[in-house]
């Protein structure tokens, strides 16, 4: 690999959390995410669910979509999970518990809150973890870190890439073929058989849409030898920096530090 030395820096590279190497953000939190696995109370996930707000208040760039994933869409969707997993858990386990609450005939065991909601935290615990990494990275970053270094192939990485980019240009294309279908006045009418046909009258457009702009990629790669050498010249650089290993070995040392203060795990 060799490196362009009059390239611009890549646009956008932020403080913080944005300025981490992409592999760092998801070395780091990893290990407690796969721990997490395995535990089976409440305080373990809780306490990572806590740590993974903490890091991401601190260190990302918010915005008005990213508040209503964290604040809003994460703790919704921990209730929800909660409460329907203690609808769904086995009573014979819990039948020792006390009853908390009585739908009718049908008893809520505190047993059953706990296992539902000790699930759920864990669920969100590890999608809080994973955000990280996931909203403060771009898709071309992390190949490129994949690329320089763990030494991936640049004909996988870029090739991938470039495939991740064809769903927001069948966005555009279907928005494209809703207009002009709305232009000649074929709306199709109302109603639920209405929407799946328009939505299967759009798969044949799409389709030649997908294979029009596949071609042109194609093309654009080899007018660039794309693949012609074993490497290739980078135009942007993500190094891996000290800083990067001091985020990495500092959540190691809290994610054990929290392991081990909520010892007993509860593992089952």
């Amino acid at each position: 690999m060799t490196l362009d030395p009059y390239a611009e820096a890549p646009p956008g590279g932020g403080r913080r959390l944005a300025a981490l190497n992409p592999l760092a953000k998801i070395a780091g939190p990893v290990p407690a995410m796969v721990f997490l696995v395995f535990t089976r109370d409440i305080a373990t996930p809780l306490a990572f669910l806590a740590l993974a707000y903490v890091v991401l208040l601190v260190g990302a760039r918010w915005s008005a979509r990213l508040a209503l994933v964290v604040l809003v869409a994460v703790p919704a969707g921990i209730a929800l999970l909660g409460a329907t997993l203690t609808l769904w858990t086995d009573a014979s386990r819990v039948d020792s518990s006390v009853i908390v609450l009585r739908i009718g005939e049908w008893p809520i065991l505190s047993g059953a809150v706990e296992i539902g909601f000790a699930t759920a935290l864990r669920i969100g615990a590890i999608l809080a973890l994973a955000l990280i990494g996931g909203v403060t990275t771009t898709g071309p970053d992390l190949v490129r870190s994949l690329v320089q270094q763990l030494r991936v192939p640049y004909r996988v990485g870029y090739t991938a890439l470039a495939a991740f980019r064809f769903v927001p240009r069948f966005g555009q294309e279907l928005e494209v073929i809703r207009a002009a279908r709305r232009v000649r006045g074929a709306h199709g009418g109302r109603g639920p058989f209405a929407a799946i046909g328009r939505g299967a009258g759009a798969v044949v457009p799409l389709l030649a849409g997908g294979i029009r702009h596949a071609e042109r990629v194609a093309l654009a790669m080899d007018a660039r030898a794309f693949g012609a050498y074993p490497e290739r010249t980078e135009r942007h650089v993500v190094p891996f920096r000290r800083r990067d290993v001091v985020f990495v070995v500092g959540f190691w040392v809290v994610s054990v530090a929290l392991a081990a203060a909520l010892f007993p795990w509860g593992l089952a």
